[in-house]
């Protein structure tokens, strides 16, 4: 059964897999997921994100409410096409220490009883849509070999 309460991440579908992107209020979640979006990702819910471990496998997806709503800070409330549920791969840290050269395996975080690769990135960085599609590739499972 997924959480009564979401977890407080934004989440996006990218080659297939779920990125969660998790953070305190202000520290980049939608803004990372409006730019991963702008490269080809699709959003899976903004903000809050439901999760639901089956089989091994977590799944994320938006609470009914916020279904296909992003925020864009400055212009508001838009609409997007989104993805119903999709298999979470990878969590974006906001509020961890970005390492220069993390170990490697890099962390893991616990949701729902599943292990889901873990990285810290500043969500504001140039780079950081990039960086989120390179540790999706490189660290979260069910990629291309």
């Amino acid at each position: 059964m997924p959480y009564d309460n979401p977890i407080h991440a934004s989440s996006v579908l990218i080659e297939g897999r779920v990125v969660l992107i998790a953070g305190r209020s202000g520290r980049g979640k939608s803004d990372l997921a409006l730019r991963l979006i702008d490269r080809g990702a699709l959003l899976v819910a903004d903000d809050y994100t439901r999760l639901e471990a089956r089989d091994g496998t977590l799944f994320a997806s938006p609470p009914a409410k916020i279904a296909g709503k992003l925020e864009v800070r400055g212009v508001g409330i838009v609409d997007l096409a989104f993805l119903a549920e999709g298999p979470v791969a990878l969590l974006v840290d906001l509020d961890g220490t970005v390492e220069r050269m993390p170990d490697d395996p890099i962390a893991t975080t616990a949701l729902e009883g599943i292990s889901v690769p873990t990285v810290a990135l500043a969500a504001f960085e140039a780079s950081a849509p990039i960086k989120v599609e390179t540790a999706l590739r490189r660290h979260g499972p069910g990629g291309p070999s």
